[in-house]
C-alpha cells in the first residue's frame, strides 16, 4: 500500500497544503517597466515561469521510473498487485461500493509474520524510544525520497514522526521494521494508523498506510511486497480489513487523482538553492515583489487554534466534510491531536467572532527538505495545506490569511492538492499548477471513481 511495490519506496502524502479576494498585483509599477498593460502580462508570464521551474524541481523528488499516468500503467504487469484485492484497470467500478473480499473471522487470519529473505529479522519500531526515533529518521531521510542531482532530500524530523505516526488508537505493532539479522541495523519500513473513511455514504474503520521505505542497498531483494503483506496481516489481526494510501505512481487502480499546485513565498532563496531559477526578463526585485505578502492577517478574530476551540471546530469540520464522498471523520482527541498547533509540525487558525465562537478554520503542516552542499542554506522548509472551513469569510480570503502566516512562519513554499474547494481560489493566490498527481487508493473496496473536487481526504 503506497508507492509502487517492487520500488520499495513510498511517498504518501501525501497527504500528504490562504489574501482577501484580490487580482494578482503587477510585478512592477509603469514608472520603472513601461505602461501598465505590458508589466502585468510580463509578470504574469514570469510567475507561470518560476512556478514551472519549481514545480520540475519538485518533481525530480519522485521516482521517475514508474508510471506516472494510466496509459502507462496499463502497458505494465503488476505481478504483486494482481495478488491483491485491489480492483484492476479493468474493472467495471460504477456504482459499486463495498469490500472485494469480506472480513475473515479473526482466527481465520494468519498469526505468523510472513518469511524475509535469510539474514533480515522483523523489528516492532519503538516510537518513545529516542535511539529507535534516530534510526528511524536516518532511514527516511537516507533513502525515503530525493531528487535525481541528490540536491534536496525530504527531512522528516523525529517529532514530525512522533505526530504522523502515534494519533488516539494507534498500535505499536503497526510501525513494522526489517533489521539486519547481524548488527540489527534498520533497513525497512512500513506504518499503519487507525482512521474512520466514509467513502460513498459508508464510515469504515481503516487504516491510513504511509512511510514504506527499503533501504537503497536493498532494493533489488524485494522486501517492499513482504512488508506490504506484513503490514496488512498485523492490521487484519485487529478486524480491519480495508485501508487508505497515495502515491504519486499509478498504481491498480486509483478511486481519485488530484494534481499538485504550488505557491512561492521565499523566491529568492528558492533561486539560490536552484530550486528554480530567475525567469527571463525578471529582476530579483521584481520577483521578490511578485510573491510579497503582507506582516499579518487580515481577517478580524484571526488567531492560533486553542483548546477552547476544539469542540466548535471538531464538529464543524466534520459537518463540511460530510459534503464530499471521500474524507475522514475527527473525534475531539483525533481533531486535538492532529490540528493543535505544533511548532515546525502543524498550524492551525480559526476566525473568533465577538461571542466566542468558531467561524472558520484552516491549517497546513511543515515538511522540510535537507539542502545538499549549499555554503548558505541548509533546509527548504515547506507548508502543505491540510483542512479547513470557511463561515465568515470566502475561502480564498482564509486562505490568503494562512499563506502569510506561512511566510511569517519562514516557509518557503506552499504546497496544495486541487481537492475540497481549493481549485477555486488557488490560481488568484498565485499558485502555479504543478505536473505531479497524487493518486488515492482503497486497498480491499470496490467504489465508484471520483474527481477531485469530490474529494474530501488529506493525508500527511
Amino acid at each position: 500500500m503506497g508507492e509502487e511495490a517492487e520500488n520499495g519506496c513510498c511517498e504518501g502524502c501525501v497527504p500528504e497544503q490562504p489574501e482577501p479576494c484580490q487580482e494578482v498585483a503587477d510585478c512592477c509599477s509603469s514608472d520603472s517597466c513601461g505602461d501598465k498593460k505590458k508589466g502585468k502580462k510580463g509578470s504574469e508570464k514570469a510567475q507561470q515561469q518560476m512556478l514551472k521551474q519549481l514545480e520540475q524541481q519538485l518533481m525530480v523528488m519522485s521516482n521517475k521510473s514508474t508510471p506516472k499516468n494510466e496509459d502507462e500503467a496499463r502497458r505494465r504487469n503488476y505481478q504483486f498487485w494482481s495478488t491483491q484485492p485491489v480492483p484492476s484497470f479493468t474493472a467495471d467500478t460504477e456504482g459499486q461500493n463495498g469490500p472485494i473480499e469480506e472480513d475473515k473471522p479473526l482466527e481465520e487470519v494468519r498469526s505468523e509474520p510472513f518469511s524475509l529473505v535469510k539474514g533480515f529479522e522483523w523489528s516492532d519500531i519503538d516510537l518513545e524510544n529516542p535511539t529507535e526515533q534516530q534510526e528511524l529518521y536516518q532511514l527516511l531521510n537516507e533513502n525515503y525520497v530525493e531528487d535525481d542531482d541528490n540536491m534536496f532530500r525530504f527531512d522528516y524530523s523525529a517529532s514530525f514522526l512522533q505526530w504522523a505516526l502515534r494519533p488516539p488508537g494507534w498500535v505499536p505493532q503497526w510501525a513494522c521494521g526489517v533489521r539486519v539479522s547481524s548488527n540489527k541495523k534498520l533497513v525497512a519500513f512500513i506504518s499503519a494508523i487507525p482512521a474512520h473513511i466514509r467513502i460513498h455514504g459508508i464510515t469504515k474503520k481503516m487504516v491510513e498506510i504511509n512511510f514504506l521505505c527499503v533501504h537503497k542497498k536493498m532494493r533489488s531483494k524485494r522486501v517492499a511486497p513482504v512488508l506490504i503483506r506484513e503490514i496488512t496481516r498485523r492490521v487484519n489481526a485487529t478486524g480491519i480489513f480495508q485501508a487508505v494510501y497515495t502515491a504519486g505512481v499509478v498504481l491498480p487502480k486509483p478511486v481519485a487523482t488530484c494534481r499538485y499546485w504550488h505557491r512561492s513565498l521565499n523566491p529568492k532563496k528558492l533561486i539560490s538553492v536552484q530550486f528554480a531559477s530567475l525567469s527571463k526578463n525578471m529582476t530579483m526585485a521584481r520577483t521578490i515583489k511578485l510573491y510579497k505578502l503582507p506582516d499579518q492577517p487580515k481577517i478580524p478574530g484571526f488567531k492560533p487554534l486553542e483548546a477552547k476551540h476544539i469542540p466548535q471546530a471538531t464538529e464543524r469540520l466534520n459537518e463540511y466534510l460530510n459534503r464530499y464522498k471521500l474524507h475522514q471523520s475527527f473525534d475531539l482527541d483525533e481533531f486535538e491531536h492532529w490540528f493543535m498547533p505544533q511548532k515546525d509540525i502543524v498550524y492551525s487558525y480559526v476566525v473568533e467572532n465577538e461571542e466566542g465562537d468558531v467561524t472558520d478554520f484552516i491549517s497546513f503542516y511543515s515538511l522540510s527538505s535537507t539542502i545538499m552542499n549549499h555554503a548558505q542554506y541548509k533546509s527548504l522548509y515547506a507548508a502543505y495545506c491540510f483542512y479547513y472551513f470557511a463561515g465568515s469569510v470566502p475561502l480564498q480570503t482564509l486562505m490568503y490569511d494562512a499563506l502569510i502566516m506561512a511566510k511569517k512562519n519562514n516557509f518557503d513554499v506552499f504546497n496544495a492538492l486541487d481537492l475540497l474547494e481549493n481549485e477555486g481560489v488557488l490560481e488568484n493566490l498565485k499558485f502555479g499548477m504543478g505536473d505531479g498527481n497524487l493518486h488515492y487508493y482503497i486497498f480491499n473496496w470496490l467504489c465508484s471513481s471520483m474527481g477531485p473536487q469530490e474529494v474530501g481526504l488529506v493525508l500527511q
